[in-house]
């Protein structure tokens, strides 16, 4: 099987696990579409295959802006059959005590209202159609209100596993299913968002993007009667409790 014929659009795909995600998709025959707020960082990427991947510059939390991240897609590539959404910032200040209301905004405009905005725009054709696949990149701070998320992260990353989980419900008897993936700790660029420098024993024990890849082509292969609602991957030694 392949996915030859499928149209994917990747958001958040010009790093960490929405680019191994993307490159993995592209080499399993998808017409694939990567967005995120870097058009050159995008670019990079799209040279690193050997399928042609398409680029489009996007900030989730603009709600005109991603229609027209939708627009372009399909007169681009056609209906969007399956979306993966691994878009999400952080902040070094974490606590309720060092963070501005300002920040709190950012995390939840981008990883929560961001989020909404993409499922608002994709939905629709995919009820249409009477298939499609939505897959949200939480976190395991989606699950559990860890300290080393922090506040506003916790925050916006519990309204995306609602948030998913409750349209997931609601469109299912259209054929669309949604599955919200929770990574505990991973290598990707979000970790220079870390109030303390992460040493390299540390990275050495975290999950790689590409530990993503194998998981997501499954599930894209998966036939349209089964749904995997949530997958929680983590690495062997972080405790999950």
């Amino acid at each position: 099987m392949s996915l030859a014929g499928k149209v994917a659009l990747v958001v958040g795909g010009g790093s960490g696990i929405g680019k191994a995600i993307a490159l993995s998709l592209a080499a399993d025959g998808a017409k694939v579409g990567i967005a995120g707020r870097r058009f050159e960082v995008l670019e990079e990427v799209a040279k690193e295959s050997d399928a042609e991947i398409h680029c489009h510059s996007v900030d989730v939390s603009d709600r005109a802006n991603v229609k027209a991240l939708f627009d372009w897609a399909t007169q681009t590539l056609g209906p969007v059959d399956i979306l993966v959404n691994a878009a999400g910032v952080n902040i070094k200040t974490r606590s309720m005590a060092e963070m501005t209301p300002e920040q709190w905004d950012q995390v939840m405009q981008i990883n929560a209202t961001g989020g909404y905005n993409l499922m608002y725009n994709a939905l629709p054709p995919m009820r249409e159609r009477k298939d499609g696949l939505i897959i949200n990149i939480s976190s395991i701070s989606g699950k559990r209100a860890y300290a080393l998320g922090g506040i506003a992260y916790c925050a916006s990353k519990f309204a995306m596993t609602a948030l998913g989980t409750a349209a997931g419900n609601e469109v299912a008897v259209d054929g669309v299913r949604i599955t919200n993936i929770y990574p505990g700790e991973v290598d990707t660029p979000i970790l220079a968002q870390r109030p303390s420098p992460v040493t390299e024993e540390h990275r050495a024990r975290m999950l790689q993007p590409e530990d993503f890849s194998e998981v997501v082509l499954a599930i894209c292969h998966l036939p349209p009667r089964a749904h995997v609602a949530e997958l929680i991957i983590k690495p062997t030694k972080q405790e999950y409790t």
